[in-house]
């Protein structure tokens, strides 16, 4: 894709933490944004394909949250709302009369088994359970977009820090009361991106076609939940005594605690390859930007 001064952007899952804050960037720029929701993925492929066509860019933010009790039921919907979603925004790509040169898609480091092993692109371990197999799924769905000849590029995401929205908004109260904590005993890895770096590489990709393929969007200094616990504190000037027992979270989220107590430590060696450059690369700083 050449570099222009504009871009016509379909983005589903718009009016999320992540898609609220890219459509704001884009507008900065003059880009024009198309948001595809609930009632657009209800409607047939061929009636999808209509508020597709013309778009130069499809960006892919569907899903439902992964938080929460994951009863067999709700995993079916967190799972359909990724994979079938998917599924169906590239089967209607592939229909346009002018289709889209770049489709941008959404997956999670959730694809990398938790522990301590460190996780690139090109060497990791892959997660043998279901959040492992639902990105293996929502990936596999997106890559099909190749086959149309369109451009696909799938950041797997970790977990993403800005203001008045995400992972940090749910935990401020607390902290802000004094009773924030690790959970457990805060050792997991923690890895995440701060959004205005995010939105960064995503401005970045659409205008360079030398990027394809599957890029981690996480910092490149990874940290711990005691790490994050430790700079929100300080950044607030609370104490971070108290502990979150993982029973606790087990009682209250069944399988779901999983996502909480157990992390993975992912590099975005892609990216760095690339030479992008990461304007927050340091859990301190982006905490900091965030609250202050």
């Amino acid at each position: 894709m050449k570099k222009t001064n504009s871009h016509k952007v379909a983005i589903s899952g718009a009016t999320g933490f992540v898609g609220s804050n890219l459509i704001s960037a884009f507008h900065k720029h003059g880009w024009e944004t198309v948001p595809l929701g609930r009632a657009q993925f209800i409607l047939s492929t061929e009636e999808l394909a209509k508020h597709i066509n013309g778009v130069d860019v499809v960006i892919n933010l569907s899903g439902a949250p992964v938080t929460g009790r994951w009863t067999e039921e709700y995993k079916k919907i967190m799972y359909e709302s990724r994979v079938q979603v998917t599924r169906k925004l590239v089967a209607a790509c592939s229909e346009v009369n002018t289709k889209p040169e770049l489709l941008i898609s959404t997956s999670a480091i959730g694809y990398y088994a938790a522990g301590d092993t460190v996780h690139t692109e090109e060497q990791h371990v892959k997660a043998d359970d279901f959040l492992g197999n639902l990105a293996r799924d929502w990936e596999g769905e997106a890559l099909k977009a190749r086959k149309a000849d369109i451009r696909t590029v799938i950041f797997r995401f970790g977990v993403v820090l800005g203001r008045d929205g995400g992972a940090l908004k749910q935990m401020l109260l607390p902290f802000k009361m004094g009773m924030g904590g690790t959970i457990g005993d805060g050792s997991q890895a923690f890895s995440w991106i701060h959004m205005h770096d995010l939105i960064r590489a995503y401005e970045t990709v659409i205008d360079d076609s030398s990027y394809n393929g599957i890029y981690n969007l996480t910092s490149p200094n990874p940290t711990t939940n005691r790490g994050l616990t430790e700079s929100l504190g300080n950044a607030l000037g609370r104490p971070t005594m108290l502990r979150v027992p993982k029973f606790l979270l087990r009682m209250q989220m069944g399988e779901g605690a999983h996502v909480l107590m157990e992390g993975q430590t992912v590099l975005p060696k892609r990216l760095l390859d690339s030479g992008f450059p990461f304007s927050f690369s340091t859990i301190e700083e982006a905490v900091k930007d965030c609250i202050t």
